[in-house]
């Protein structure tokens, strides 16, 4: 789908309230892509966030799935909006192995309050070629002004 931007500076909100993620830091994501209705997010394979058998474990799938769609969800809203998540769903669609994770945030349906975005959450491996390993849909509420 093709949106307008109610906010001309979407991309620099997004780059701003990402960069003060802490647990985005600490899991090593990085913001790839700021596009209106669109936020791809990718992090790193890390021991660190392991289950018991080495895969990535469904939290920090989550936790990239649900950051990208929520700023997916913010470049459509209006200039001094914040962005939260009020409901969610994950699937998750098998093991997620591999060295490299992109979930891609999505709008399906923006509105003046609540927005309805779904990221999906690749696996790469080192031959690079994709794996859907989850699905997530959630519904974003707008937030007038800053929230700290």
């Amino acid at each position: 789908m093709n949106f307008t931007p109610s906010n001309p500076d979407f991309a620099t909100v997004v780059q701003a309230s990402f960069a003060r993620q802490g647990l985005m830091r600490m899991m090593g994501a990085t913001l790839d892509r700021v596009e209106p209705g669109v936020v791809d997010i990718s992090m790193p394979y890390s021991e660190n966030l392991t289950q018991q058998h080495s895969f990535m474990h469904a939290a920090a799938i989550t936790a990239i799935a649900d950051t990208a769609s929520g700023y997916a969800a913010l470049s459509l809203m209006p200039a001094g909006s914040e962005v939260l998540t009020i409901e969610l769903k994950v699937n998750l669609l098998r093991p997620a192995a591999g060295t490299h994770f992109v979930a891609e945030g999505r709008v399906i349906k923006p509105g003046k309050t609540i927005t309805v975005s779904r990221a999906d959450v690749f696996a790469r491996a080192d031959d690079g070629v994709p794996t859907l390993v989850a699905t997530l849909t959630a519904t974003m509420i707008m937030q007038a002004g800053k929230k700290n």
